[in-house]
């Protein structure tokens, strides 16, 4: 467990399914575009629990770590920092986050990303670590940048969002 000020950072535990479930529905319509599968996947608390079921299995898998922020203060979960598309061969990985919109602007995303990496470098020893950040979204580039990521392109029309719209996605890469 890691964590700064009144934050800790930690993987999923099985038990905490309905602690995620209500993260993710109190910011539902802050994350349906660029957390579509996730959203989609928890609509009801049942679903949320079938879903949590299928991350324990990756995360005993190495193939998704989902790393929950919570506030210690209230023992609530009000963050998110993820690793997927994981490339053992390499190894490397791709980060998303947020944090619930109460929460926001208050550097808990930077410092919570920070943490995650210091994880994912000393445990794992991963090479490369990406963020795929939608073109205008200037506060997840910011969290990026402060973490030591570097713009290395924009694809452009490289994703389509959960309105149908297809928008750019810029890709941060840190190297290790």
């Amino acid at each position: 467990m890691r964590g700064f000020s009144h934050y800790q950072i930690e993987l999923l535990q099985p038990q905490e399914s309905e602690a995620f479930f209500g993260l993710i529905d109190r910011n539902r319509s802050h994350l349906e575009d660029f957390f579509a599968g996730t959203v989609s996947k928890t609509k009801t608390l049942q679903d949320a629990l079938v879903y949590c079921e299928d991350i324990q299995q990756k995360i005993k898998n190495r193939s998704y770590f989902p790393y929950m922020v919570t506030d210690t203060a209230t023992n609530r979960f009000v963050g998110l920092v993820d690793v997927k598309h994981i490339d053992w061969n390499i190894p490397k990985a791709e980060l998303g986050y947020f944090v619930d919109e109460e929460y926001s602007r208050k550097g808990i995303a930077s410092k919570s990303v920070g943490l995650v990496i210091d994880i994912l470098l000393e445990s794992y020893g991963f090479k490369k670590l990406l963020c795929r950040i939608g073109s205008t979204n200037l506060a997840s580039r910011k969290v990026a940048i402060n973490n030591g990521f570097v713009l290395e392109g924009t694809i452009r029309n490289d994703y389509r969002t959960t309105k149908g719209k297809i928008v750019d996605l810029d890709y941060y890469g840190r190297v290790h």
